[in-house]
C-alpha cells in the first residue's frame, strides 16, 4: 500500500466565543502522492478553512484540535518556526481571489524571487533564472517583461498563473488551491484548470482543489470530498459521487450545477446553510432536506460505506440517490 503523502485525522477547527462556532467539524482525509483530490461545498461550508489549518495560516484566535499527518510528521505539533519551512517547500496555496493575492507594490519578480532566496538559499540571479523558468512553465508569454510587472498590469488570468508560478517555487509536494476560478470569466477558467492538470501531470505533485463549482471538481479531480456545516458528508471516486450521489446535499448540489446543453432550469437547494453557531442537533442538513425522517433530528449519522471508497453521511443511504448527477461530467 502506497503511503499518504497527506493524511487528516479527525481536524476541527472551533472560534470561540459566547456561541462557539466550529468552522470545521471532525474531517478525516487521505492523499496519495500525485492525487488530486477535489473538496466541494457551499459557501460557509468550511472548505477554505481546511485548506488554511492544514497550511498552519488559520486566523490565531481558532482553537485546531486532531492531526495533520505528513512525511511521518504531525504539523499540528511543529514548532511555529519548524512549520513556517514547511510552507512553500512541503505544502503551498494558491488562493481565492488572482486580484488581491498579489502585493500590488511588489513586481513580480520581488514576489517570486524574494522567498526563492529565503527559502532555498539561491542568489539573486539564481533565483531570477528560476523565477523566469516558473513563468515559462505556467504558460506566461515574453517571462522577462513579465517578471518586471506590478500585479495591476496584468490581467485576472495572468495574475492567477503568476500566483501558481510563485507557490511552486520551492518545488513543493502538495498544491493546495483555494477556488482558483473564482473572479475568472469561463474561458480563462478553462485554462487555469488545464495548466493545473499539465502541471500536476509533469511534477507529479499532491493537488488539493477547494470549490462550489460542481463543473470544476468534475474537470480536475480523481476523488471528492462533499463538506457541508463543517462535516464530511460524502466521500468517494468524482465517477461515484457525481453519477451516483447517495447524500441529498450532494445531489442538491447536482441539481443545481448548470450543464452544458441542459435545457430544464437548475433546481436550488431550499433553505440556507444553517448558523454555525447555533447548528441544529442531529443531521445538520435535515432542516433543508426532502428526505428528512424523525430520526434525522436526533442523532448526527456516521460516514457509511456504500461501495468500495464511497462513503455517505446519511441515515437513509441506500434509498436517497435518483440519478440526479448521471451526466455531471458531460
Amino acid at each position: 500500500m502506497v503511503e499518504p503523502l497527506l493524511d487528516v485525522r479527525d481536524l476541527a477547527v472551533e472560534f470561540p466565543g459566547k456561541a462557539p462556532v466550529r468552522a470545521v467539524n471532525g474531517v478525516s482525509l487521505t492523499l496519495r502522492p500525485g492525487q488530486v483530490l477535489g473538496v466541494l461545498g457551499e459557501s460557509g461550508s468550511g472548505k477554505s478553512m481546511l485548506l488554511r489549518t492544514i497550511l498552519g495560516i488559520q486566523p490565531a484566535k481558532a482553537r485546531v484540535t486532531g492531526q495533520v499527518w505528513m512525511r511521518g510528521q504531525d504539523l499540528l505539533d511543529m514548532p511555529e518556526t519548524k512549520r513556517a519551512k514547511t510552507r512553500g517547500s512541503w505544502l503551498s496555496m494558491v488562493f481565492q481571489n488572482p486580484m488581491t493575492a498579489l502585493d500590488p507594490v511588489f513586481t513580480v519578480e520581488d514576489q517570486i524571487v524574494q522567498p526563492l532566496m529565503r527559502h532555498t538559499g539561491r542568489t539573486r540571479p539564481q533565483a531570477r533564472a528560476r523565477a523566469l523558468e516558473l513563468l515559462k512553465l505556467v504558460q506566461i508569454s515574453s517571462p522577462e517583461r513579465r517578471l518586471k510587472a506590478y500585479p495591476f498590469e496584468l490581467s485576472g488570468g495572468m495574475r492567477q498563473r503568476v500566483a501558481i508560478a510563485a507557490a511552486l517555487a520551492c518545488d513543493t509536494s502538495l498544491l493546495l488551491a483555494d477556488e482558483p476560478t473564482t473572479a475568472l470569466d469561463v474561458t480563462v477558467q478553462a485554462r487555469i484548470l488545464s495548466l493545473l492538470r499539465s502541471l500536476q501531470a509533469e511534477l507529479g505533485m499532491s493537488v488539493i482543489v477547494v470549490t462550489h463549482d460542481v463543473g470544476v471538481a468534475a474537470e480536475i479531480a480523481e476523488e471528492v470530498v462533499v463538506m457541508y456545516a463543517g462535516r464530511v458528508v460524502e466521500h468517494g471516486s468524482v465517477r461515484d459521487v457525481l453519477r451516483d450521489p447517495q447524500h441529498p446535499y450532494t445531489q442538491g448540489l447536482l441539481a443545481a450545477n448548470v450543464r452544458p446543453g441542459q435545457h430544464e432550469r437548475p433546481v436550488a437547494i431550499p433553505g440556507s446553510p444553517p448558523n454555525p453557531a447555533h447548528l441544529p442537533p442531529g443531521c445538520v442538513f435535515e432542516p433543508r432536506c426532502a428526505f428528512a425522517r424523525d430520526e434525522c433530528g436526533q442523532r448526527v449519522p456516521d460516514l457509511v460505506s456504500v461501495t468500495g471508497s464511497h462513503e455517505a453521511r446519511c441515515v437513509l443511504v441506500t434509498g436517497v440517490s435518483e440519478g440526479v448527477g448521471e451526466d455531471a461530467r458531460h
